[in-house]
């Protein structure tokens, strides 16, 4: 068994509570150092004293111009925004950790895509953030010759990138065993796709659908759905899967792999796409000119349980759910989302609704992509805000005036059945859709809100340990 398993805890062991809060949101411009230092320790500090076992965070790799955690450069790096400045190093530890033999030894063990990951940056920054597929053709097609080149040109920053990852994953390490420490498990995510300007797909074109330059032939996306009437256009180049199945899906194993030498639990996003995805034909407009494809999600899951035999995985199987992505969740034995904001259509038979909610479910108030329960509950017509009301006992009952409807959302999930309830700390805090992380299908100001200074107070914590404890969900 290796280090990471052994480091890996259980999370369905038991009736757990987390609380979802990207690291981004606990950085400080105004400040030097990063977040995974101080702020997220006290962060962790915080969730001990409330009673909540489970921190979920979205993917940790380094965004593109937009911000978007799904939206990353390289699957494997970590984001460097998130490292603490040089001299916070001291405090992780053992000073022999930080020594060239340390180096040289994270360099080995991580060169399946550290190195190349590092000449994609350099490469970047020298061809002006200009898309791979845009480069000299002896770059684009990574010839030998035009890469060994560029190695010794770019010799200098390729180190400094080195050097970042190695200070994030010493950093990571530390942190994870300080929640572990604190009886915290860490909660991740891993997006089923990837953007078409990264390292991954520039050096694994056979894996996806690209044409002779490396660009899409096809991007994924989502039909119309509860987010959007044009449906949602990702861009995301579209996997070769007939070619992943002739390499036992190593692309994939590596991927998971990887992020759970990180996590306790990994959450797929978009899973239904493992049994059938939307394809987009380039180009398009929008995404209404899709077309369903049938994916090997069984036979991937097979692979990724010999490498895992418990499995740890959550799917995201929100939006629009067929019986085979049912069956492909359950046949592996994954537990699924249920999301309370999704609730409220008027079909008592809604699976989003508690009533309904089983223990193999991770039970939500509202996700990243979600308005914050406060907003929500302000945008609603007439007939849903009656449904709600009723269903939640709005105006009845409630302690808290003005944040009686995040308290209310919070209590129902807390209350349901599933084993892991999992809130947005936008919703612990009751507040407003100022801020929301993220609206889905835009790129003006997502994954900017920042955690306020001394929110999470002590009083705060005590009220929440009380209804973790009502609800039986106490860490242990």
């Amino acid at each position: 068994m290796t280090a990471s398993e052994l480091d890996r805890l259980p999370v369905f062991d038991r009736r757990r509570a987390g609380v979802l809060l990207h690291p981004t949101s606990l950085l400080d411009e105004s400040a030097a150092g990063g977040a995974l230092g101080a702020p997220a320790r006290a962060f962790i500090d915080w969730l001990a004293d409330a009673g909540f076992s489970v921190w979920q965070l979205l993917p940790l790799g380094p965004p593109g111009p937009h911000g978007s955690p799904y939206w990353v450069r390289s699957d494997h790096a970590g984001d460097p925004r998130l490292i603490g400045a040089p001299e916070a190093d001291q405090a992780l530890g053992d000073a022999a950790a930080q020594s060239p033999a340390a180096l040289l030894e994270f360099r080995a063990r991580a060169a399946a895509w550290l190195d190349d990951y590092a000449l994609f940056v350099a490469l970047a920054e020298a061809e002006s953030n200009r898309p791979w597929w845009e480069w000299p053709p002896a770059l684009r097609d990574r010839d030998a010759a035009a890469l060994r080149d560029a190695r010794a040109t770019h010799a200098a920053r390729i180190d400094q990138v080195v050097l970042e990852q190695f200070r994030f994953e010493r950093e990571w390490r530390a942190l994870r065993e300080y929640a572990h420490a604190r009886g915290v498990r860490l909660f991740g995510d891993l997006p089923i796709y990837l953007s078409p300007d990264s390292v991954d797909v520039w050096v694994h074109r056979r894996e996806f659908q690209l044409d002779a330059t490396g660009r899409p032939v096809a991007v994924a996306g989502v039909p119309p759905d509860y987010f959007s009437e044009l449906g949602q256009l990702w861009g995301n180049p579209l996997y070769d899967w007939p070619q992943m199945q002739q390499t036992g899906f190593a692309f994939w194993r590596a991927r998971v792999r990887q992020q759970l030498e990180r996590f306790d639990l990994l959450r797929i996003d978009h899973f239904r796409g493992l049994a059938a995805y939307w394809a987009v034909p380039l180009p398009a407009a929008d995404a209404r000119g899709g077309a369903w494809k049938e994916a090997p999600g069984g036979a991937l899951l097979e692979a990724l349980r010999q490498d895992f035999p418990e499995l740890p995985l959550v799917a995201e199987d929100l939006g629009v759910i067929t019986p085979d992505v049912v069956r492909l969740r359950t046949g592996f034995g994954l537990a699924g989302m249920r999301v309370l904001q999704f609730g409220f259509d008027g079909n008592a038979a809604n699976l989003h609704l508690p009533h309904h909610y089983s223990r193999d479910s991770v039970a939500y108030t509202g996700t990243h992509d979600n308005d914050t329960s406060l907003g929500w509950y302000a945008s609603l017509d007439a007939g849903t805000l009656a449904r709600v009301d009723d269903y939640l006992r709005i105006g009845r009952s409630g302690r808290f005036g003005n944040g009686e409807v995040p308290d209310a959302l919070v209590r129902a999930v807390l209350g349901s059945v599933a084993d892991l309830a999992v809130v947005p700390v936008q919703d612990l805090l009751g507040l407003d859709s100022s801020a929301r992380l993220n609206t889905p299908g835009t790129v003006g100001n997502n994954w900017t809100w920042r955690l306020p200074k001394g929110a999470l107070t002590t009083d705060l914590a005590g009220e929440f340990r009380r209804l973790n404890g009502i609800f039986d969900r106490l860490s242990g």
